[in-house]
Protein backbone atom coordinates (compact mmCIF):
# COMPACT_ATOMS: atom_id res chain seq x y z
CA UNK A 1 0.00 0.00 0.00
CA UNK A 2 1.36 3.41 -0.96
CA UNK A 3 2.10 5.75 1.94
CA UNK A 4 2.04 9.55 1.75
CA UNK A 5 3.26 12.15 4.23
CA UNK A 6 2.84 15.93 4.28
CA UNK A 7 6.15 17.70 4.85
CA UNK A 8 6.70 21.03 6.59
CA UNK A 9 8.73 23.80 4.90
CA UNK A 10 11.64 23.39 7.29
CA UNK A 11 11.83 19.58 7.13
CA UNK A 12 15.38 18.54 6.38
CA UNK A 13 16.24 16.08 3.64
CA UNK A 14 16.35 12.52 4.93
CA UNK A 15 17.22 9.24 3.29
CA UNK A 16 14.70 7.87 0.82
CA UNK A 17 12.10 5.89 2.79
CA UNK A 18 9.60 4.77 0.15
CA UNK A 19 6.99 7.18 1.51
CA UNK A 20 5.76 9.77 -1.01
CA UNK A 21 6.12 13.35 0.22
CA UNK A 22 3.35 15.91 -0.24
CA UNK A 23 4.73 19.45 -0.36
CA UNK A 24 3.03 22.74 0.43
CA UNK A 25 3.41 26.23 -1.09
CA UNK A 26 6.95 26.67 0.26
CA UNK A 27 8.11 23.48 -1.41
CA UNK A 28 6.54 24.54 -4.68
CA UNK A 29 8.22 27.95 -4.41
CA UNK A 30 11.60 26.33 -3.80
CA UNK A 31 11.19 23.95 -6.73
CA UNK A 32 9.95 26.76 -8.94
CA UNK A 33 13.13 28.76 -8.33
CA UNK A 34 15.45 25.77 -8.73
CA UNK A 35 13.58 24.57 -11.82
CA UNK A 36 13.73 27.96 -13.48
CA UNK A 37 17.48 28.11 -12.87
CA UNK A 38 17.87 24.71 -14.54
CA UNK A 39 15.78 25.87 -17.48
CA UNK A 40 17.70 29.16 -17.76
CA UNK A 41 20.99 27.25 -17.91
CA UNK A 42 19.66 24.95 -20.65
CA UNK A 43 18.46 28.04 -22.54
CA UNK A 44 21.92 29.60 -22.27
CA UNK A 45 23.53 26.52 -23.87
CA UNK A 46 21.57 26.93 -27.12
CA UNK A 47 24.17 29.07 -29.00
CA UNK A 48 27.03 26.90 -27.69
CA UNK A 49 25.77 23.49 -28.86
CA UNK A 50 27.46 23.60 -32.28
CA UNK A 51 29.89 21.41 -34.25
CA UNK A 52 33.36 21.48 -32.72
CA UNK A 53 32.42 22.35 -29.15
CA UNK A 54 33.41 19.79 -26.54
CA UNK A 55 31.02 18.39 -24.00
CA UNK A 56 33.54 19.44 -21.36
CA UNK A 57 33.20 23.07 -22.47
CA UNK A 58 29.42 22.83 -22.15
CA UNK A 59 29.86 21.38 -18.67
CA UNK A 60 32.11 24.28 -17.67
CA UNK A 61 29.36 26.72 -18.68
CA UNK A 62 26.84 24.79 -16.60
CA UNK A 63 29.16 24.81 -13.57
CA UNK A 64 29.87 28.53 -13.85
CA UNK A 65 26.22 29.50 -14.23
CA UNK A 66 25.19 27.45 -11.22
CA UNK A 67 27.82 29.00 -9.00
CA UNK A 68 27.01 32.52 -10.20
CA UNK A 69 23.37 31.91 -9.26
CA UNK A 70 24.27 30.75 -5.76
CA UNK A 71 23.62 27.09 -6.54
CA UNK A 72 25.75 23.95 -6.65
CA UNK A 73 25.58 21.01 -9.12
CA UNK A 74 23.82 18.01 -7.64
CA UNK A 75 25.81 15.62 -9.83
CA UNK A 76 29.27 16.89 -8.84
CA UNK A 77 30.57 14.31 -6.38
CA UNK A 78 27.33 12.32 -6.46
CA UNK A 79 28.38 8.67 -6.00
CA UNK A 80 31.78 9.58 -7.39
CA UNK A 81 30.51 11.42 -10.48
CA UNK A 82 32.98 14.17 -11.41
CA UNK A 83 30.99 16.57 -13.61
CA UNK A 84 28.25 19.20 -13.25
CA UNK A 85 25.99 17.80 -15.98
CA UNK A 86 25.40 14.75 -18.16
CA UNK A 87 25.87 14.97 -21.94
CA UNK A 88 24.45 12.04 -23.89
CA UNK A 89 25.22 11.95 -27.64
CA UNK A 90 23.42 9.91 -30.32
CA UNK A 91 23.23 6.28 -29.06
CA UNK A 92 23.98 7.26 -25.44
CA UNK A 93 20.73 6.84 -23.52
CA UNK A 94 21.69 8.77 -20.40
CA UNK A 95 24.49 9.71 -17.98
CA UNK A 96 27.09 10.49 -20.64
CA UNK A 97 30.16 12.04 -18.96
CA UNK A 98 31.36 15.40 -20.33
CA UNK A 99 34.96 15.47 -21.54
CA UNK A 100 37.16 16.14 -24.56
CA UNK A 101 34.72 14.70 -27.11
CA UNK A 102 33.72 17.33 -29.69
CA UNK A 103 30.23 17.47 -31.13
CA UNK A 104 29.93 16.74 -34.86
CA UNK A 105 27.55 17.97 -37.52
CA UNK A 106 24.48 15.74 -37.44
CA UNK A 107 24.73 14.75 -33.76
CA UNK A 108 21.83 14.87 -31.35
CA UNK A 109 22.71 15.47 -27.70
CA UNK A 110 20.85 15.52 -24.42
CA UNK A 111 22.11 17.82 -21.66
CA UNK A 112 20.86 17.02 -18.15
CA UNK A 113 21.37 19.53 -15.31
CA UNK A 114 20.34 19.65 -11.66
CA UNK A 115 21.26 22.78 -9.70
CA UNK A 116 20.67 22.70 -5.95
CA UNK A 117 19.31 26.14 -5.03
CA UNK A 118 18.51 26.86 -1.38
CA UNK A 119 18.31 23.10 -0.80
CA UNK A 120 15.95 22.34 -3.69
CA UNK A 121 16.88 20.27 -6.75
CA UNK A 122 15.83 21.62 -10.16
CA UNK A 123 16.20 18.57 -12.41
CA UNK A 124 15.72 18.89 -16.19
CA UNK A 125 17.14 17.71 -19.50
CA UNK A 126 16.68 18.77 -23.07
CA UNK A 127 17.69 17.63 -26.55
CA UNK A 128 19.80 19.74 -28.93
CA UNK A 129 20.35 19.32 -32.67
CA UNK A 130 23.95 19.84 -33.79
CA UNK A 131 24.20 21.32 -37.28
CA UNK A 132 22.39 19.49 -40.09
CA UNK A 133 20.56 16.58 -38.44
CA UNK A 134 18.93 13.72 -40.38
CA UNK A 135 15.16 13.54 -40.71
CA UNK A 136 14.98 10.27 -38.77
CA UNK A 137 16.90 11.82 -35.87
CA UNK A 138 14.69 14.92 -35.90
CA UNK A 139 11.58 12.76 -35.88
CA UNK A 140 12.88 10.76 -32.90
CA UNK A 141 13.53 13.99 -30.98
CA UNK A 142 10.09 15.37 -31.88
CA UNK A 143 8.27 12.19 -30.86
CA UNK A 144 10.21 11.99 -27.59
CA UNK A 145 9.14 15.53 -26.69
CA UNK A 146 5.56 14.67 -27.60
CA UNK A 147 5.78 11.59 -25.36
CA UNK A 148 6.82 13.77 -22.43
CA UNK A 149 4.03 16.29 -22.95
CA UNK A 150 1.36 13.63 -23.50
CA UNK A 151 2.49 12.03 -20.27
CA UNK A 152 2.24 15.35 -18.45
CA UNK A 153 -1.34 15.77 -19.69
CA UNK A 154 -2.15 12.77 -17.48
CA UNK A 155 -0.33 14.25 -14.46
CA UNK A 156 -3.30 15.39 -12.43
CA UNK A 157 -4.79 14.55 -9.05
CA UNK A 158 -6.85 11.37 -9.04
CA UNK A 159 -4.93 9.77 -11.89
CA UNK A 160 -2.14 7.25 -11.35
CA UNK A 161 1.49 7.06 -12.39
CA UNK A 162 0.43 4.29 -14.76
CA UNK A 163 -1.68 6.80 -16.69
CA UNK A 164 1.44 8.88 -17.40
CA UNK A 165 3.38 5.77 -18.41
CA UNK A 166 0.62 4.46 -20.67
CA UNK A 167 0.33 7.75 -22.56
CA UNK A 168 4.10 7.79 -23.18
CA UNK A 169 4.20 4.14 -24.22
CA UNK A 170 1.27 4.41 -26.61
CA UNK A 171 2.76 7.35 -28.49
CA UNK A 172 6.25 5.86 -28.72
CA UNK A 173 4.99 2.47 -29.88
CA UNK A 174 2.74 4.12 -32.48
CA UNK A 175 6.00 5.17 -34.14
CA UNK A 176 7.61 1.75 -33.49
CA UNK A 177 10.19 3.16 -31.11
CA UNK A 178 11.61 1.40 -28.04
CA UNK A 179 10.80 2.77 -24.57
CA UNK A 180 13.71 2.40 -22.16
CA UNK A 181 12.71 0.55 -19.00
CA UNK A 182 16.12 0.37 -17.31
CA UNK A 183 15.86 3.97 -16.07
CA UNK A 184 12.94 5.98 -14.76
CA UNK A 185 11.83 9.29 -13.32
CA UNK A 186 11.74 9.89 -9.60
CA UNK A 187 10.53 11.98 -6.74
CA UNK A 188 12.59 15.12 -6.28
CA UNK A 189 12.77 18.05 -3.88
CA UNK A 190 15.26 18.36 -1.06
CA UNK A 191 16.48 14.93 -2.10
CA UNK A 192 17.96 14.40 -5.57
CA UNK A 193 16.23 11.02 -5.97
CA UNK A 194 13.18 10.27 -3.84
CA UNK A 195 10.00 8.20 -4.01
CA UNK A 196 8.11 7.42 -6.15
CA UNK A 197 9.75 5.77 -9.14
CA UNK A 198 8.17 7.13 -12.31
CA UNK A 199 8.18 4.52 -15.08
CA UNK A 200 7.54 5.39 -18.72
CA UNK A 201 5.73 2.26 -19.90
CA UNK A 202 2.73 0.80 -18.10
CA UNK A 203 -1.02 0.33 -17.82
CA UNK A 204 -3.60 3.02 -17.06
CA UNK A 205 -4.92 3.05 -13.50
CA UNK A 206 -1.89 1.30 -12.02
CA UNK A 207 0.77 2.57 -9.63
CA UNK A 208 0.50 5.21 -6.90
CA UNK A 209 -2.38 7.67 -7.06
CA UNK A 210 -1.38 11.23 -7.89
CA UNK A 211 -2.17 13.65 -5.06
CA UNK A 212 -1.70 17.43 -4.78
CA UNK A 213 1.73 18.22 -3.38
CA UNK A 214 3.60 15.38 -5.09
CA UNK A 215 6.78 16.51 -6.85
CA UNK A 216 8.63 14.28 -9.30
CA UNK A 217 10.36 14.09 -12.68
CA UNK A 218 9.04 12.64 -15.91
CA UNK A 219 11.92 11.84 -18.26
CA UNK A 220 11.15 9.32 -21.01
CA UNK A 221 14.10 7.84 -22.91
CA UNK A 222 13.01 6.70 -26.37
CA UNK A 223 15.15 4.66 -28.77
CA UNK A 224 14.96 4.56 -32.55
CA UNK A 225 15.49 0.81 -32.29
CA UNK A 226 15.07 -1.70 -29.48
CA UNK A 227 14.66 -0.66 -25.84
CA UNK A 228 17.64 -2.67 -24.58
CA UNK A 229 20.55 -0.80 -22.95
CA UNK A 230 23.94 -1.63 -21.55
CA UNK A 231 26.27 0.16 -19.15
CA UNK A 232 29.81 1.01 -20.24
CA UNK A 233 32.90 0.28 -18.15
CA UNK A 234 32.95 3.80 -16.68
CA UNK A 235 29.96 2.74 -14.57
CA UNK A 236 27.78 5.64 -15.72
CA UNK A 237 27.28 5.83 -19.48
CA UNK A 238 24.25 3.86 -20.68
CA UNK A 239 24.00 3.13 -24.42
CA UNK A 240 21.59 1.35 -26.73
CA UNK A 241 22.62 -2.26 -27.32
CA UNK A 242 21.81 -2.04 -31.03
CA UNK A 243 23.64 1.33 -31.38
CA UNK A 244 20.40 3.02 -32.45
CA UNK A 245 19.80 6.67 -31.62
CA UNK A 246 18.21 7.62 -28.31
CA UNK A 247 16.50 10.81 -27.15
CA UNK A 248 15.21 12.13 -23.82
CA UNK A 249 13.42 15.14 -22.36
CA UNK A 250 12.88 15.73 -18.65
CA UNK A 251 10.72 18.07 -16.62
CA UNK A 252 10.32 18.42 -12.86
CA UNK A 253 6.66 18.88 -11.99
CA UNK A 254 4.35 19.31 -9.01
CA UNK A 255 0.79 17.96 -8.81
CA UNK A 256 -1.80 20.66 -8.08
CA UNK A 257 -5.58 20.75 -7.69
CA UNK A 258 -5.79 21.94 -11.31
CA UNK A 259 -3.33 19.51 -12.92
CA UNK A 260 0.43 19.93 -12.74
CA UNK A 261 2.91 22.78 -12.59
CA UNK A 262 5.99 22.36 -14.79
CA UNK A 263 8.85 23.88 -12.81
CA UNK A 264 11.45 23.53 -15.57
CA UNK A 265 9.69 25.04 -18.59
CA UNK A 266 12.03 27.15 -20.75
CA UNK A 267 11.73 30.90 -20.00
CA UNK A 268 12.98 31.61 -23.54
CA UNK A 269 10.54 29.27 -25.30
CA UNK A 270 13.30 26.74 -26.08
CA UNK A 271 11.28 23.73 -24.97
CA UNK A 272 11.93 21.66 -28.10
CA UNK A 273 14.42 21.99 -30.99
CA UNK A 274 15.15 23.51 -33.38
CA UNK A 275 15.77 26.52 -31.17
Amino acid sequence: MTEYVSVAPDDRAEARSGIIKLHGPDGFAGMRAAGQLAATILDALVPHVVPGVTTGALDETVYRMMLEAGAVPATLGYRGYTRSSCTSINHVVCHGIPGDKALKDGDIVNVDVTPILDGWHGDSSRMYLVGDVSLKARKLVDVTYECLMLGLEQARAGNHLGDIAAAIQAHAEKHRYGIVRDFCGHGVGRLFHDSPEVIHAGRPGTGPELRPGMIFTVEPMINLGRADCKLLEDGWTAVTRDRSLSAQFEHSIGITDQGCEIFTRSPGGFDRPPY
